[in-house]
């Protein structure tokens, strides 16, 4: 938990309804038991009984339940004026070349743009940046475009710096991408951020988010295991892929039903195939899921595989929770997972049961 202000500050800007204090701190209400945003229009509570936390799962993990008004536990993100305004000045000029003298220009404390960023996203407004303009000139070799021009779409200085960049993401630099390639290998644009896609025309291989670490390392291997045979480009499930994303971010379908090739030991693919069977706005715990699939004792087994998925939000690894109810490593980044979840929540009906959109 980051450090917030003082009890006296947090109550002011409470009262004030400050928009300020948007992604920064929700109070939780000890007479009901509820936890708001700092905006919440709701009658406000005393000060005696007002707890700060600086995230929902925080909140969730001492007890509070979120407030129906204010929905705190969606992306606080999006409300807090800073990031918007510059995620919305990214998504007007994604090849624009930011920098922390650019930001400072929009009015913005540089420190403070840097410190929001990465407790939301896990990383910082320059990095994200940084990955727009790379979606820009993989957009630009999809379509056939030269390297120089793929570059230049980019923002980079040279060619060998953009090769760079491109090699981290995708293991391999462009001139190694086959062009015959069984496996097509795309970028696509999500709420949480980009995402590499890549299908052949039967299935889907692998689907991580841009900024995992283990994903240069995992296309290597897969690109290993198709004899090097991987290009850019899309295929038929890529389309299907994009489209399922897209109702499941706009919370229309929470079954992300997509044809997938689950390569793996016999283990994995059984905890793998256990976790598409966990419905959206459910969680387990790596022990149930271990008692699932038959070996209720493989608990770490079953964490390893977890972490060896490599295929993001359609093998729903963000769905397994602490026995505690804590929210647990992910590698997508624990934002994104606590963002999941809160999302899936919409796929609940105040009942608790499952609602008919999942």
């Amino acid at each position: 938990m980051r450090d917030l202000p003082d009890h006296d500050h947090l109550y002011a800007a409470l009262l004030a309804r400050d928009p300020a204090y948007e992604g920064v701190a929700l109070v939780g209400v000890t007479s009901t038991g509820i936890y708001c945003r700092l905006t919440c229009p709701a009658r406000k509570p005393l000060a005696r009984n007002c707890q700060w936390f600086d995230s929902a799962a925080a909140a969730r993990q001492a007890g509070f339940r979120p407030c129906l008004r204010c929905k705190p536990q969606g992306a606080q993100a999006d409300a807090h004026p800073v990031i918007r305004d510059l995620m919305d000045a990214l998504s007007d000029n994604p090849d624009h070349r930011w920098s922390e003298n650019g930001i400072a220009a929009r009015g913005h404390d540089p420190s403070t743009v840097r410190r929001l960023f990465r407790h939301h996203f896990g990383q910082s407004f320059l990095q994200m940046a940084r990955a727009a303009r790379l979606r820009q000139g993989i957009t630009r070799l999809n379509k056939g475009g030269r390297m120089i021009d793929a570059q230049l779409d980019s923002g980079f200085d040279s060619a060998s710096g953009f090769r760079r960049a491109f090699a981290q993401l995708f293991g391999h630099p462009p001139h190694q991408m086959a062009s015959d390639a069984d496996l097509r290998a795309d970028w696509i644009q999500t709420p949480l951020g980009g995402m590499i896609v890549i299908a052949d025309s039967a299935a889907l291989h692998l689907l991580e988010f841009v900024d995992r670490k283990a994903l240069p390392a995992g296309l290597r291997k897969l690109s290993l295991l198709a004899g090097g045979r991987i290009g850019l480009g899309r295929t038929p499930v890529t389309d299907l892929t994009e489209a399922a994303l897209t109702a499941f971010f706009a919370g229309e379908n929470g079954q992300l039903d997509i044809p997938v090739l689950l390569a793996g030991t016999a283990f994995q693919q059984r905890v793998w195939q256990e976790l598409r069977n966990i419905p959206a706005g459910q969680t387990r715990s790596y022990r149930q899921l271990a008692t699932a699939i038959g070996q209720p004792n493989a608990v770490r087994a079953v964490a390893g595989a977890n972490g060896a998925n490599r295929l993001a939000l359609v093998v729903p690894c963000h769905r397994v929770i602490g026995s505690d109810g804590t929210l647990t490593g992910y590698a997508g980044g624990l934002w994104r997972k606590e963002k999941l979840i809160a999302l899936e929540g919409g796929y609940r009906d105040f009942t608790g049961n499952l609602s008919s959109k999942g």
